[in-house]
Order: structure tokens, then sequence, then C-alpha cells
């Protein structure tokens, strides 16, 4: 059995008295959640055409009225914006999103997702959404407050990266 991040915690301020380690125990437990979202939906994209993180970017686009550029998108997913212009550069190659040139602004271009890119979403996304629905039920009565604190949480953190 692994240490508790109250643990790792424990042992990481015996050895290094003066640093920090107040968000150790949040960070940690953000990344185990992560990592059990990732592994039961997991198994939904074996074989499938789209990747977990590619049906989260389309997400936003399958029933946009309007076209996006990407740097709202990257925005939208809290993603950086270089990363998102790979993701979308792949998700064209393969015919998922379409890109045309913005005429208010040369430098960003306009994303739209294809048809092809709708049919994905449309198959994968209800079955990752079943996946999600029985991973949370245990939360019963206390998932108004744990969204309440998770949703505070994100605003602290989007307040501290926009500073920078």
């Amino acid at each position: 059995m692994s240490p508790s991040p109250a643990d790792v915690r424990a042992q990481w301020t015996e050895h290094n008295p003066g640093l920090d380690t107040s968000p150790m125990e949040l960070i940690g437990l953000l990344k185990h959640a992560t990592g059990l979202l990732n592994r039961a939906v997991e198994p939904l994209y074996a074989g499938a055409a789209l990747t977990a993180p590619e049906v989260d970017m389309l997400i936003p686009l399958r029933h946009a009225t309007d076209p996006v550029i990407a740097r709202r998108l990257a925005e939208w997913l809290g993603l950086s914006r270089a990363g998102v212009s790979k993701a979308l550069g792949k998700l064209e190659k393969r015919g998922f999103i379409a890109r045309t040139p913005n005429p208010a602004d040369r430098r960003a271009a306009l994303v739209t997702i294809t048809p092809a890119g709708a049919k994905a979403v449309d198959d994968l996304f209800p079955r990752q959404l079943a996946a999600e629905v029985q991973l949370l039920a245990g939360l019963g009565e206390d998932r108004d407050q744990v969204l309440s604190a998770l949703g505070r949480l994100v605003e602290v953190m989007e307040r501290q990266v926009g500073r920078e």
C-alpha cells in the first residue's frame, strides 16, 4: 500500500523543514482523482477513432453555432494554446475538424467540427458520460458540496494562472 498524501507531506516536511508543503495533500488528491477518472473511461476508447482528450476538445465544438478560434478553445479547456493548436492539427488531418481563415484576424483560424467529428463525438461521449455517472454515483448528497468546492478551487487557480 502506498503512503497517503498526508504521510508524503510529513516526510517532505521532516526532510525539508523550510519547504511549504501545504499544496501536497490537495494536489495529490486531484491527481489521484484524475487518474481514477482516466482509468474508468480508458476502456471505452480502446480501438476508438478518438482518444478521451480529443473528445474533450471536440465537445465544445459539437453544438457550437459559430466557428471557434483555437485561443478561445484553449481558454475554455484550460489548456495551452500550443497544445490545442497541435491537437487541432492532428484532428484536422484525420478529418474531425476543419480550419478556415478568419476574415477578421488572419493570425487565427476558425475551427468547426466536421460531420465525421460530430459522429465520433455522438458515438463516444454518451458512453463516457455513462461511465462517469457510475463513477460518481457514490457521492450521493455530497455531490453539491464537492461541486461547489471544486468550482471554488478552479476560480482561485484561474485567477492565479491569469496573473502569470
